[in-house]
């Protein structure tokens, strides 16, 4: 399992169209993927999971990733993070 702690720096935050990216990047690997906001889980391959979650700019969030391909699925999600707008 790896684990990765970031802030969220995108002034709109985790809004429809970044969340739909993440969601579809996330899909196409199989290991477990989640976002934690506040000791509570997200499913990172779940639209409506993402946008529950309501992270806005400045919002520290956790990558959670386990799985075979967990390594490829952290490195081009927080691509995809840091990207976001």
């Amino acid at each position: 399992m790896i684990e990765k702690k970031f802030v969220l720096q995108s002034e709109t935050g985790m809004h429809a169209r970044p969340a739909s990216i993440f969601v579809k990047a996330a899909g196409a690997y199989s290991s477990e993927i989640f976002l934690v906001k506040d000791g509570e889980k997200y499913n990172a391959k779940s639209i409506l999971g993402l946008l529950s979650m309501g992270a806005s700019q400045g919002t520290e969030l956790i990558l959670l990733v386990d799985g075979e391909d967990e390594k490829i699925a952290v490195e081009e999600l927080m691509g995809i993070i840091e990207n976001m707008n």
